[in-house]
């Protein structure tokens, strides 16, 4: 009898909405959102270093400190990077495991094509992988400094920023990660809102300006950087 019991007892609400498509939909707009709004932050953090080596240093320091005296040191900052290591493995292991859904489905090519899609959904899964793969770059050279190509310099961050984008591959490897999360953010803010219900036919034009105005902003605000070090503006 018990063995009864637990065959034919209920899956959870939380297996249930995983195991959905609609769940997993919702799970990847949620966790996009909250990349998004840590990409906008970081953003604003980053153009600090157009007010010199001290503000931009300063900013470094205060991460680590925010929250004292009511969190220790890095307290704050650790549960932010907790909480984005958790959204990105939602984030990509809800699109791997749609996609994988999405073939199975349909094991052999339309007979009629469909009308083509936009560039930025086409690039959507490159575009995942490219940035996945950037993060770790990025980690390894301003983070922890292991590919770090200026001699790294914990505790001053401006310095470590300007001897990455002072190489030609610093500058390559960024750019293209920038333009790869533009069309990221441009196609993910739309559909983030479709799944969440935010659009409908009278504002999805709203939406879809949104995510444009999003998508140049980001990569403009991001690209800047490099560019002000090859230029000589940052030095």
């Amino acid at each position: 009898m018990a063995s009864a019991t637990r065959t034919d007892r209920r899956p959870s609400m939380t297996r249930t909405l995983w195991d959905s498509s609609v769940g997993k939909k919702t799970i990847m707009a949620v966790s996009g959102l909250i990349m998004l709004g840590y990409l906008v932050v970081h953003m604003i953090g980053n153009l600090k270093i157009f007010f010199g080596s001290g503000e931009f240093n300063h900013y470094a320091h205060w991460l680590r400190t925010m929250g004292e005296p009511f969190l220790h040191y890095e307290w704050a900052l650790w549960i932010v990077r907790l909480v984005l290591v958790a959204a990105v493995a939602l984030h990509a292991t809800s699109a791997y495991q749609l996609s994988r859904r999405d073939i199975r489905a349909r094991p052999s090519k339309y007979v009629h094509r469909k009308p083509r899609a936009s560039y930025a959904t086409r690039t959507m899964r490159w575009g995942g992988i490219i940035l996945a793969l950037f993060i770790v770059w990025h980690i390894l050279d301003l983070t922890t400094g292991n590919v770090h190509s200026g001699g790294f310099q914990a505790g001053h961050p401006y310095q470590n920023v300007v001897d990455t984008f002072s190489t030609w591959y610093g500058d390559v490897i960024y750019i293209v990660a920038m333009l790869a999360l533009g069309l990221h953010v441009q196609h993910g803010f739309w559909s983030a809102a479709q799944t969440l219900g935010a659009g409908n036919a009278t504002r999805d034009r709203v939406l879809k300006t949104l995510a444009n105005a999003l998508a140049l902003v980001l990569t403009a605000g991001f690209i800047s950087v490099p560019v002000a070090v090859m230029t000589g503006v940052v030095s």
